[in-house]
């Protein structure tokens, strides 16, 4: 992370409530053309800090991501520096004096953008103004939020209205939590009135349907691009329905990063 500070825009997507084994089985099964174009290799499999929205999006603004299964420690990409820390290593970009990284980043000059999508991301209560608290900008609409079906196509197409706007050389941090993944998605298959794995990963294929509106926009930029879920969510497993619960495919993860380079959506 370090060598591309101030030459490279970073985009963090959060793929709201994405569970792994869903993420992992649409990639094998051709489902996620756009992801697939790129991060080839397939998702990660990695554990949250968070067993809901709220925890896990303040470990991941505090510069903990999701982590490998393997052995660690994992020298992590960004971290706010604190004494003690066992993953800061050689190539992590350490912000000194930022309680976040989102303010590390708008430190060393980025424009700091939010395009919110759950309830903590809606500014119509303080605690929803909480996170989205951390950016220079912070946007939320209901055409971005669980109860749009369209929600894919709004978010990527307000982000890419934001990239254009950006001269060539102002770098930015680009975070969208996208919604559509999370309760209720049952709307994302016709006829379904009641969540399931099924809906769930129809709601996946719909990012992915919409990913290239946000591909075409960051065409001409240099950027790096994380891409993870905060959590998953259980439907019936153990007798669970839902998250904010200490259960595997809770804390189960997908994730990738890439970067981009201009005038391509490819590494």
């Amino acid at each position: 992370m370090k060598s591309l500070l101030g030459t490279h825009d970073v985009v963090f997507l959060t793929l709201d409530t994405l569970r792994y084994d869903v993420a992992k089985r649409a990639f094998d099964h051709g489902h996620t053309p756009n992801f697939a174009r790129l991060f080839p290799d397939g998702w990660e499999e990695r554990l949250t800090s968070g067993s809901f929205t709220y925890a896990a999006h303040h470990a991941f603004f505090a510069g903990f991501l999701p982590v490998p299964r393997t052995t660690g420690p994992h020298p992590r990409l960004f971290a706010c520096a604190f004494p003690g820390s066992e993953t800061i290593g050689k190539d992590t970009l350490v912000f000194d004096d930022a309680a976040n990284i989102v303010e590390g980043f708008a430190s060393h000059g980025y424009r700091t953008v939010c395009i919110g999508g759950v309830g903590f991301f809606n500014p119509s209560t303080a605690l929803g103004r909480v996170l989205p608290g951390f950016f220079q900008e912070a946007y939320f609409e209901r055409a971005f939020s669980v109860v749009a079906k369209d929600s894919p196509e709004a978010q990527f197409n307000f982000a890419a209205s934001r990239i254009h706007k950006f001269a060539d050389g102002e770098r930015t941090f680009l975070f969208i939590n996208m919604s559509a993944l999370h309760q209720p998605n049952c709307h994302y298959l016709e006829g379904y009135t009641v969540d399931s794995l099924e809906t769930h990963a129809a709601a996946l294929a719909a990012v992915d349907g919409a990913l290239p509106l946000l591909l075409a926009a960051l065409s001409h930029r240099d950027v790096l691009l994380i891409a993870c879920a905060d959590h998953g969510t259980a439907y019936g497993e153990d007798g669970l329905i839902g998250h904010r619960t200490p259960h595997p495919v809770v804390w189960t993860v997908p994730y990738a990063h890439t970067v981009l380079h201009r005038s391509t959506d490819s590494r």
